[in-house]
């Protein structure tokens, strides 16, 4: 039996949504995760947090509600510190 996977609602706060610089931030740490499956999901659009590319399919602008999903060995930490990314603002000016 599988555990459920951790998840967090998320909000993209800076002005200039998730694009590139954003995005590459949350796939280098994702990345980190090598054990765990991550993706995050706007609304039914699901994508896999470790793709730039994926990632800006989002099109996620400043105030967009997401949700980060992980499951695996690492998952409650890939999750926190994701979340911890989005409530920092990825550490970009506004």
């Amino acid at each position: 039996m599988t555990a459920p996977p951790d998840q967090a609602e998320v909000v993209v706060r800076n002005k200039n949504g998730l694009h590139a610089r954003p995005a590459s931030l949350v796939a280098e740490t994702a990345l980190r995760f090598k054990q765990t499956s991550i993706c995050i999901l706007r609304g039914d659009l699901e994508v896999d947090a470790k793709s730039i590319m994926e990632l800006l399919l989002l099109e996620a602008t400043q105030g967009t509600k997401l949700v980060v999903k992980a499951s695996g060995p690492e998952a409650r930490a890939a999750v926190e510190e994701l979340k911890r990314l989005f409530e920092n603002s990825f550490d970009l000016a506004h």
